[in-house]
């Protein structure tokens, strides 16, 4: 169960930044030696490529319609990352273990891509920058918290990731029908009487 829920919990910080939490997994088993976070994440090259592409990453991610941009490449990595981390979490399993945390893994990091994706879209129509950098400061923030809490705490940290995951959707469907809302007002305004 504790590895269901570290894989959950790694599945939803990777739909928000998957390069950051091989740098927390990898770094943190460097320094303490996890059982259950597999070796092949504190390898030395798997951490600098992990670094280099967190550091892009995380310039990307404070720039309007960069971010976005990023995101749509983001698409297909950040799901991938969170199904393989999945399986390498499930460890010495069997084969259903490792699809389960596959599918968990890759499912909720989709999940929390889609609404840090449509988070951002929203965000980009503000005219200042500062949205952008307060959102992707605070989602830094958020999974290295969620990251280091699961390796201390797993089942709690898969509670806080689905608490965060819910708000999440939640959130992305209110923005969604604010905008419905305004797009059909726009469209109105444009239509002249005949």
């Amino acid at each position: 169960m504790d590895s269901l829920s570290l894989v959950f919990s790694s599945g939803w910080a990777s739909g928000v930044n998957a390069y950051l939490v091989i740098l927390v997994l990898g770094i943190t088993d460097r320094v303490q030696d996890l059982s259950q976070v597999p070796d092949v994440l504190h390898r030395g090259d798997v951490l600098a490529v992990a670094g280099f592409l967190y550091a892009m990453e995380f310039v990307a991610d404070k720039i309007p319609y960069v971010d976005s941009t990023w995101d749509v490449i983001s698409t297909a990595i950040r799901p991938t990352v969170g199904a393989v981390i999945g399986v390498l979490l499930a460890g010495e399993a069997s084969s259903l273990d490792q699809a389960v945390g596959a599918v968990v893994g890759g499912g909720t990091a989709l999940l929390s891509h889609l609404v840090k994706a449509g988070g951002r879209l929203a965000i980009n129509t503000s005219p200042e920058p500062f949205s952008n950098i307060g959102a992707s400061l605070a989602e830094d923030v958020a999974v290295l918290g969620v990251v280091a809490f699961a390796i201390q705490n797993p089942r709690a940290a898969a509670a806080v990731a689905g608490v965060l995951l819910l708000v999440g959707l939640v959130l992305l469907v209110v923005v969604g029908r604010f905008v419905r809302r305004g797009w059909r007002r726009w469209k109105k305004r444009d239509v002249v009487p005949a």
